[in-house]
């Protein structure tokens, strides 16, 4: 289900560009990799917080309980630290909102 905020389509050439260069260096999308500084984003959508085998995840990322989705992956990527105190994700975030539209928009055909 889409949040009330988060637009119905974003471009996914540009999001694959902001994945390059501000997530790649801590996550891979990759099935066949396994984790790199950050969990691996294969299967992300529909996913439990904290629940990727074989990563360390904090506490407060383990007990958020939601699921990954259009929705949360939006209010997440604005302020990680703000939407899970206590992560130990080191990503001040994406504060246009076009921009983390564009990423989730290239995640969501990336990631299955």
């Amino acid at each position: 289900m889409r949040s009330s905020r988060f637009p119905p389509t974003g471009d996914a050439k540009k999001g694959a560009n902001l994945f390059k260069t501000r997530c790649a260096q801590c996550h891979t999308v990759v099935e066949s990799e396994g984790n790199k500084i950050g969990p691996n984003l294969h299967g992300l959508f529909g996913r439990k917080t904290g629940s990727v085998d074989g990563f360390s995840y904090t506490d407060a990322n383990k007990q958020k309980g939601i699921t990954w989705d259009e929705g949360t992956l939006y209010e997440y990527l604005e302020n990680p630290k703000k939407y899970i105190p206590g992560t130990k994700m080191a990503f001040g975030g994406l504060k246009k909102a076009k921009d983390r539209n564009d990423l989730i928009t290239w995640l969501r055909e990336e990631t299955k």
